[in-house]
């Protein structure tokens, strides 16, 4: 398994921008309000995995014993995050596209624009939460040997 790369959360932004937008476009007339908290799942799911992130790094860092089925998962789990998180950020930036200029027009349209701003900004917060916690999965060598290309490239 590789670690996640910036083409992979592009493409995932842009799949979840033209579903997203291809729905609105088809059904926001039969839709109801979108609650001003919809995407705070998405960030409540992010601090989660922060927390993870810090705990793992700490014990990594620390020499303490950590099973590597446990770190198996939690990568697993950070890709998935960050991927998800990527979708939905396009999904929700969708969601903006098509009701930013539509507030005039749409009293509903002001009240859901406030919703995708909280659902982009926790999706954002979710694909870094992600990042950050694959970044801490890597053993140590893995980061030792990032650095020296770094330094010799």
């Amino acid at each position: 398994m590789h670690f996640t790369r910036p083409r992979d959360l592009v493409v995932a932004g842009l799949l979840g921008l033209a579903i997203g937008y291809l729905l609105f476009q088809i059904a926001y007339g039969s839709l109801p309000q979108l609650p001003l908290l919809a995407g705070i799942t998405l960030a409540v799911l992010a601090v989660i995995e922060a927390g993870l992130a810090f705990s793992i790094r700490s014990r990594i860092k620390n020499g303490r014993v950590v099973a590597a089925i446990g770190i198996a998962r939690s990568v697993a789990l950070a890709k998935a995050s960050s991927l998800a998180g990527a979708f939905m950020a396009g999904a929700w930036l969708a969601a903006l596209a098509y009701l930013f200029p539509r507030r005039d027009e749409l009293v509903a349209a002001v009240l859901d624009t406030r919703a995708a701003i909280v659902g982009v900004a926790s999706a954002a917060a979710l694909v870094a939460a992600g990042l950050w916690l694959e970044h801490c999965c890597r053993t140590p060598r893995d980061q030792d040997r990032e650095h020296t290309r770094g330094t010799t490239g």
